[in-house]
């Protein structure tokens, strides 16, 4: 019974609750500093630049009807993150679409005007791609944004 009794007073003052008071100065201190001297400023310049380093020139050129009807099946699925951009490219002497992964170790698309698959340059498990094109990065030129997802 003994044991009993001081396991309640035990859990009773362990699980009590604590009255606790917090204070928040209304007026700042006379000499405008609250611990010591103020922050010094940066010494080095923001590393995180929020705007991306290039921006593609756009596409004014007619789309192929294959691409009409990809852009219409991307806008009726649900809004992708990250979303899905559709880059012209010239690469190996031709144009060619890049489409871009719909998400993580997924594979983005490379196609020729007529709407072949021509190689998946990046993406997968890797992230190097299907491996039929693996200088497309290097290799390609003339980037131009065709469409993205506005959603």
């Amino acid at each position: 019974m003994r044991l009993l009794s001081f396991a309640a007073l035990l859990l009773t003052t362990a699980c009590a609750p604590q009255q606790v008071s917090v204070t928040t100065p209304t007026t700042p201190p006379e000499n405008g500093q609250v611990n010591g001297p103020s922050t010094p400023a940066p010494t080095s310049a923001n590393t995180v630049d929020p705007v991306p380093a290039r921006v593609a020139e756009s596409d004014t050129t007619a789309r192929p009807p294959w691409l009409k009807a990809r852009i219409a099946e991307v806008l009726a699925e649900r809004k992708r993150n990250p979303i899905t951009r559709i880059l012209r490219y010239d690469y190996e002497g031709r144009k060619v679409y890049y489409i871009s992964a719909p998400c993580c170790d997924q594979y983005s698309n490379v196609y020729d005007t007529q709407g072949k698959l021509i190689c998946q340059p990046d993406g997968g498990i890797t992230g190097k791609g299907d491996g039929k094109c693996p200088d497309f990065d290097k290799r390609k030129t003339n980037e131009k944004l065709v469409w993205q997802d506005p959603r």
